[in-house]
């Protein structure tokens, strides 16, 4: 199991029994979802439930407006539900109680051009994402953002990561 996970379940201990709470119980963390999600900055997590012996995890996840996701697997599969905000990803614009699924072939990248919150459930030997980031920074934006905020979010994340890329290929040369 990853080092991150492990880290994560020693931080707070799940158990195992009947739970009813309210959202606002759950606080945002930007921290754990890096850790566990691997992802570029700027997600934030919910973590709802841990099951060890199932190795699932309950969760919202949080993503800011002009996130990409990169195109990636993981070594388990997760189930999607879209609650709020906007998830574009297979040439479909996904809203509010629309649903993805994947698991270890590659998917993605998932751009959220103005921004988008879901409800994913975990299940496997990681919720770690595996993903090329040189790939990933060479994404080119299909999604259009409806919103001022997204406008402006997609072109700051299409800037900083062409950036990136730059750098990474200056680097490669020297």
């Amino acid at each position: 199991m990853n080092k991150n996970i492990k880290a994560v379940k020693r931080k707070k201990k799940f158990v195992n029994k009947f739970k009813a709470m309210h959202d606002r119980e759950v606080k945002w963390q930007e921290g754990t979802a890096l850790k566990m999600l691997t992802l570029p900055k700027g997600v934030k997590v919910k973590i709802f439930n841990h099951d060890p012996l199932m190795k699932r995890f309950d969760m919202k996840v949080k993503f800011p407006p002009g996130y990409v996701e990169p195109e990636h697997t993981h070594k388990s599969w997760h189930s999607i539900l879209v609650t709020k905000g906007r998830m574009c990803v297979a040439g479909k614009d996904l809203r509010p109680g629309d649903y993805v699924f994947g698991w270890d072939l590659p998917h993605g990248p998932y751009e959220y051009p103005d921004g988008c919150e879901v409800f994913c459930v975990f299940m496997g030997d990681g919720t770690e994402h595996i993903w090329n980031e040189e790939k990933h920074l060479a994404h080119e934006i299909e999604w259009s953002a409806k919103t001022d905020t997204g406008k402006k979010a997609v072109a700051k994340g299409v800037t900083s990561r062409s950036k990136q890329l730059s750098k990474i290929k200056k680097d490669d040369k020297n």
